[in-house]
């Protein structure tokens, strides 16, 4: 049998979560064995700027941050599974990688 990990990565974790559950479903339905969705580390990227664009006034600074939350899945596939896994509903802004191992 094979085996597919799948890798989700989005700064939406609702997003995230929505895709594990059809994944969930699937695995249910067709009988594959699912290891996760395992919560990898949060990636946290943050951008520090000056408020003020000339550079004159009050040394005040904006602080932006944005997350990546991730998450990892292990699916034992048959082919029904992998079809009905390929036809899962991908929202926007959420990167999805598959690979078969």
């Amino acid at each position: 049998m094979q085996k597919a990990r799948i890798k989700l990565a989005s700064t939406d974790i609702d997003k995230i979560n929505e895709v594990c559950a059809f994944i969930q479903n699937i695995s249910d339905k067709t009988g594959v064995v699912m290891r996760g969705p395992v919560p990898l580390p949060r990636k946290t990227l943050k951008i520090t700027t000056r408020r003020s664009p000339c550079g004159e006034g009050k040394a005040t600074w904006e602080r932006y941050e944005m997350r990546i939350h991730k998450r990892l899945i292990d699916l034992g596939l048959d082919e029904r599974a992998l079809r009905l896994v390929m036809r899962v509903p991908i929202p926007e802004g959420l990167n999805i990688e598959i690979e078969l191992l």
